[in-house]
């Protein structure tokens, strides 16, 4: 499955979901852990929790297998990791909290560290 696809199964998903406040972050010039972040807020750590096993269930009826889920029950944050795409499912709080976007966003970039 190419990247782009996945992350656009990956947002279909979370919409369908009823995620707030969906963000994809391109950082393939930041690290080379994955391609692209995608966050999304949950109203409840049962709503975070059902987001990120249905989202499982979702990519794997794609041909998609995830290479692990970290956080669970009870959890205001779980994150998938599809690869190519790692999604971070969390409470507004948590969210607030660590500001990944931020820290993605303003990162240092990869690829300029590369070339010197």
């Amino acid at each position: 499955m190419q990247t782009e696809e996945l992350k656009a199964i990956v947002v279909s998903a979370l919409e369908n979901l009823k995620a707030d406040d969906i963000c994809v972050l391109d950082v393939k010039d930041k690290t080379s852990v994955t391609n692209y972040m995608v966050i999304a807020s949950g109203t409840s750590n049962r709503h975070v929790r059902s987001m990120a096993e249905n989202l499982v269930v979702d990519v794997k009826s794609h041909g998609c297998k995830p290479l692990g889920v970290e956080g669970g029950d009870p959890s205001d944050w779980v994150l998938v990791d599809l690869g190519e795409v790692v999604v971070h499912v969390m409470l507004p709080a948590a969210r607030a909290f660590y500001d990944l976007e931020s820290f993605w966003r303003d990162g240092p970039d990869e690829s300029s560290a590369v070339e010197q």
